[in-house]
């Protein structure tokens, strides 16, 4: 097992690996949509709000991330049957008490970051923050995990889905309507995605851990299914906004089909195994694709 402490570009790159930035745009992405669409409705966008609530939700999902591993330290160091990378806790870069000292760093960091957004929305953000923060450390942490009773699925659909978007909408646009609800639909499924094909993935290794996310609970072929329907829906919801206008959001998008069509049959053809990480990097492509799409047809529309 590699344990080299010391900084060097390695171990640098390890640590970077470690708060897993090809998953990062899943906080980026709803937070940056729901500007886009305030201002094109007309909304002034404040660039310095949408700066803290970003650094503010990019922490807690590095927060998020790091718990994570801390958490699944004791079950998953050495196993041969981890299929996921190696990170600095798998390598001895770093012990469980370290990367759960890191985690409250970060969450530190996010009540900093937040501050400037709790002055100009009060108890509301107060409340986001908190809610979002206790998610973020219960999602693997605690007496029953949320990943451990199948509640991963629901809480990053719900997190990453509605409550970034109508957050970031509603600093802007001080509104929560239809049209942020259905964004955030659409970004919180392709979101979820990520981690249903991260639990695919790990389903055999989660099974002997008792680890009941939903793809072990309803099996190998329930999975590919709740992946494909996370996958597709979303574009099936684009003729939605031509109900407001905009005609642009509903089309750009549609330039990312071919990707998921894509990712979906490379899962159904291939049984879980190292081959799914590079699923989990297309399926956060796919997220960041279809919503700089998104964006982008609402800043034509603005």
């Amino acid at each position: 097992m590699y344990r080299d402490k010391r900084l060097t570009a390695s171990t640098l790159f390890i640590w970077l690996q470690t708060i897993r930035p090809k998953t990062l745009t899943a906080a980026i992405v709803p937070f940056c949509a729901g500007a886009a669409l305030a201002y094109s409705g007309g909304s002034t966008i404040s660039w310095e709000l949408l700066f803290y609530a970003l650094a503010s939700a990019l922490c807690i999902q590095i927060a998020s991330n790091l718990l994570n591993d801390a958490f699944d330290f004791v079950k998953d160091t050495a196993d041969p049957r981890r299929l996921g990378p190696q990170r600095a806790i798998h390598l001895g870069i770093a012990d469980g008490k370290q990367m759960y000292f890191l985690g409250m760093v970060f969450f530190l960091f996010a009540w900093l970051f937040a501050i400037p957004l709790i002055i100009h929305g009060g108890s509301a953000i107060v409340v986001v923050l908190l809610f979002s923060m206790l998610a973020a450390y219960f999602y693997s942490g605690g007496p029953l995990p949320l990943t451990s009773v199948g509640l991963g699925d629901p809480f990053v659909f719900l997190f990453y889905g509605w409550i970034a978007t109508a957050a970031s909408y509603w600093l802007q646009a001080h509104v929560v309507d239809a049209k942020a609800i259905l964004l955030g639909t659409q970004i919180g499924l392709l979101c979820t995605t990520i981690i249903a094909v991260d639990n695919y993935r790990d389903i055999e290794s989660d099974e002997k851990d008792n680890k009941k996310t939903l793809a072990v609970r309803f099996g190998p072929k329930f999975a590919k299914f709740e992946i494909a329907f996370l996958t597709f829906f979303p574009f099936s919801l684009n003729f939605l906004w031509l109900l407001w206008g905009y005609v642009f959001a509903a089309i750009l998008p549609m330039l990312a089909a071919p990707l998921a069509g894509y990712l979906v049959a490379r899962i159904w053809k291939t049984r879980p195994s190292r081959a799914y990480n590079h699923f989990l990097a297309l399926a956060a492509l796919l997220h960041l694709c279809f919503g700089a799409l998104l964006i982008l047809g609402f800043i034509l529309a603005g």
